[in-house]
């Protein structure tokens, strides 16, 4: 637990803990600092006030009993329609570097109908127990019957960590878990690790607009939770030889709230290649000038088997549907080849996509900040660069 307090006989009325709060919470009253409602204890005050009469007090809390028994991390296999989702093997595989560090086992928790049949690919990821709860209740997701479930079977085996993807699913169900539970949740991960001291999990996420890195710790409840970001944690190579031990979760249908009855689940059209999973990803900026533009965009990606991205100024400019933005308020991705067009490289876009394997650039402004990140850079006018790297890749792949 922390205090912040100002120290009136010594503060000097400079006004710099005004400028530097972020929340704009700090005020002057007769010339002394003020700290208001709306604080989170970020100590930006602290570090700026040049008199030191601002402080930050930490007290001890000590960790519960029952809480000491925690022990294993598990991971949300998230599923639909029997197909398992592509961040749950990163999970996995990122997982198993935890449970490691702390010498304990690896866990799946698998909910659906009909979903047995996944263990294997679980197990071949790293998984040594597969939790299979398997009921026609749950065969497509709704978040009350999942967190009941999923809560209950927490309470009943008391795992250290829990991981979820941050996906529409995984953000939905994992804050309702932790509410339920009463412990601490950090949400869109980037980096994972533990302290070999406290063995706590140090959870590293995006903070301030990505212009800092915060590392979160969950020192007083357990589990620890966490939802991590498709696509920022690599995959571990599977092995087909490894098996689980499957335990048989027992769902117990009265006690099931369904207040919402889902009857069908459609695809959304348009989007022929999901951005998460596409190998190579073309995307458009501002710089196009107007959303007919696009067009020179999905040209290049289909002529490339790609998938067709965006930048927020994009889509909210209503060019284009947010399904396809990339960036920290959009999609993580990760794929082999990023062709960045007309985007100027702010740096939200770049914490969805800096992790490619190559980055091409494509801009007429040569201090353009993508050209930082990118493996190769075109400066250049894209309405002229765009049809005839088309033209180039569709005549070699015909050859």
């Amino acid at each position: 637990m922390a205090n912040i307090r100002v120290i009136e006989n010594e503060c000097v009325g400079c006004e710099a803990c005004v400028d530097a709060c972020p929340f704009g919470v700090v005020s002057m009253s007769n010339g002394i600092a003020v700290i208001g409602e709306g604080c989170n204890m970020c100590s930006a005050c602290v570090d700026a006030c040049p008199a030191g009469a601002i402080v930050m007090e930490k007290t001890e809390q000590p960790v519960q009993e029952r809480e000491e028994e925690a022990s294993g991390v598990w991971v949300f296999a998230e599923q639909r329609g029997g197909k398992i989702a592509g961040v749950v093997h990163e999970l996995l595989g990122e997982g198993k570097k935890l449970a490691q560090a702390l010498g304990q086992p690896l866990a799946a928790v698998l909910l659906g109908s009909d979903v047995s049949s996944r263990v294997p690919e679980l197990a071949a990821s790293g998984a040594d127990i597969v939790y299979v709860a398997d009921h026609p209740s749950l065969a497509m997701f709704s978040d009350d019957p999942y967190a009941d479930v999923f809560a209950r079977l927490i309470r009943e085996e008391k795992p250290d960590i829990v991981l979820f993807g941050a996906t529409s699913t995984g953000r939905s169900l994992a804050p309702r878990i932790a509410a339920r539970l009463k412990t601490g949740l950090t949400a869109d991960c980037t980096g994972l690790s533990i302290d070999p001291e406290s063995r706590l999990l140090l959870q590293t996420r995006p903070a301030f607009g990505g212009n800092i890195m915060a590392t979160i710790r969950c020192r007083y409840r357990k589990p620890q939770m966490a939802t991590v970001r498709p696509k920022v944690m690599k995959r571990a190579t599977p092995d087909t030889s490894r098996v689980a031990a499957v335990r048989q979760v027992w769902v117990d249908v009265d006690a099931l709230r369904m207040r919402v009855k889902i009857d069908e689940f459609i695809e959304e059209a348009g989007e022929v290649v999901n951005l998460e999973d596409a190998d190579i990803i073309v995307s458009g900026g501002r710089g196009l000038g107007d959303p007919k533009h696009f067009s020179l965009i999905e040209e290049l990606a289909r002529t490339l088997g790609g998938a067709v991205g965006a930048s927020r100024a994009a889509v909210d400019a209503g060019w284009i549907p947010y399904s396809h933005q990339v960036g920290q308020t959009g999609k993580t991705v990760c794929p082999k080849v990023y062709i960045a067009v007309g985007i100027s490289g702010a740096i939200q876009h770049l914490a969805g996509m800096q992790s490619s394997d190559i980055i091409v650039a494509i801009n007429k402004n040569p201090d353009a900040p993508i050209f930082q990140v990118a493996t190769y850079g075109i400066v250049g006018d894209l309405f002229q660069v765009v049809p005839k790297l088309t033209e180039e890749f569709r005549r070699a792949m015909a050859e």
